[in-house]
């Protein structure tokens, strides 16, 4: 990790008053009982927390060795084995080099100061969606880790995502289509009361963000860096607009930069946060696309809005309409009905617009169906045509008649122009 990655913890351990630093970095023995039972599990609750936020600037997200660590012997345990190099979980020593100054207590004070809050597994806050993601530890490629911690920052809670929450992501590059959909489709979710989850970038995220609030809904943005820093740099203003009823999220602790691999990485937290993803442009090898994958092996919904076919921005989402399981969506209404309740979301069934002869049975239909197009016909020729007795014919051709289809001449009958 160079500096300019180094996350804001080499804050000296003589600035923190010494009550407030957890026991980190020292071997289980030496934590002892000093108090009340309620007093030595918070004292274990904090250092744990400390611990998530060492982890958490130190060990790149979605790190599978070292999640099924923590799972498996503790937050506090697996930092220790870190600071000391243990050979199965950093061969090279890198991730010891990384822990060197890192300071778990530091870090959570400084975040405090800037109005960052760090979400644990225990917390009330900590989200629902992400109960499944220990469960696909043992799972190899298919495996979507689950994050040490969040870093938040904003007024709304993450407890209120999952099951209303629904991802909404696409290509950067975006075309006007693109962000035209993408903003009517949020929109209409925020006004059936959806959260909407994306990630604050260009073209398709950011579109997604701004419908959602211009009907004054709660939108989530996951972000691939520390909350220290917004990103893009030009999206503050809307980053600050999505945390006034919303939250900014990252599993990246403060200092840390954007880099590829955490985009990606961060994706799987899009997928999880939500009970659907949404893609509504992106090109066949789109890091948009990652987010599907993600909710695949989450067991999530995939949707994708199609684009025009000779369109790269929408090759992606056509083939996985076409090869993937990708559930074909054009609107809010088939968004919800997709990814939500049965009943309550249900889209109602599209039908085509009504027409005139749509009224009429189909055997009437058919009698208008035999008349030429701008010839007079008679009863007897149409009988002959349609095969229907001619007192049948006579009675159609009332009915069409009345209601305006059809004219009766001095030679027989013609169809009136347009009525149709």
């Amino acid at each position: 990790m160079n500096d300019i990655d180094r996350p804001a913890t080499g804050i000296p351990a003589a600035d923190v008053p010494v009550a407030d630093l957890p026991v980190v970095g020292v071997p289980a023995g030496d934590i002892r009982a000093t108090g009340t039972p309620s007093e030595d599990i918070q004292a274990r609750s904090t250092a744990d927390r400390a611990a998530r936020a060492a982890l958490s600037a130190v060990v790149e997200p979605a790190n599978r060795k070292v999640v099924a660590r923590v799972y498996a012997t503790g937050a506090e345990a697996t930092w220790r084995a870190i600071s000391r190099r243990d050979p199965h979980l950093d061969t090279d020593g890198v991730l010891a080099r990384r822990a060197e100054g890192v300071d778990g207590a530091a870090l959570l004070q400084h975040a405090a100061g800037l109005g960052i809050r760090f979400v644990c597994p225990s917390d009330a806050e900590w989200p629902a969606g992400f109960a499944t993601m220990p469960d696909t530890l043992d799972a190899g490629t298919d495996s979507v880790p689950p994050p040490f911690g969040l870093w938040v920052r904003g007024n709304g809670s993450l407890a209120a995502c999952e099951p209303r929450a629904i991802a909404v992501v696409g290509s950067r590059a975006a075309s006007p289509y693109g962000r035209h959909v993408a903003g009517d489709i949020a929109a209409d979710l925020a006004a059936r009361g959806w959260i909407v989850v994306s990630g604050a970038a260009y073209g398709i995220d950011a579109a997604a963000h701004r419908g959602c609030l211009a009907m004054g809904g709660v939108t989530v943005a996951v972000l691939a860096c520390g909350l220290d820093m917004d990103y893009p740099r030009s999206h503050s203003e809307l980053l600050a607009r999505i945390a006034q009823d919303g939250v900014v999220v990252s599993e990246l602790a403060p200092g840390m930069q954007p880099m590829r691999s955490r985009f990606i990485a961060r994706n799987r937290l899009i997928a999880a946060l939500t009970s659907g993803t949404v893609v509504v442009e992106a090109a066949r090898r789109s890091g948009a696309l990652s987010t599907a994958h993600w909710a695949v092996k989450l067991g999530r919904e995939v949707m994708a809005v199609p684009g025009p076919v000779t369109s790269e921005q929408s090759s992606g989402c056509h083939e996985w309409i076409r090869n993937r399981g990708a559930v074909l969506v054009t609107d809010a209404d088939e968004v919800a009905d997709t990814a939500g309740r049965l009943g309550p979301d249900a889209a109602p069934l599209a039908v085509g617009e009504e027409r005139p002869l749509d009224r009429y049975s189909p055997d009437v239909r058919h009698v208008y169906e035999r008349m030429p197009a701008r010839a007079v016909t008679t009863v007897p020729d149409l009988a002959r045509e349609s095969g229907y007795p001619p007192p049948f014919v006579e009675q159609s051709l009332r009915e069409l008649a009345a209601g305006g289809l059809v004219l009766a001449v001095l030679d027989g009958w013609v169809r009136v122009p347009g009525a149709a």
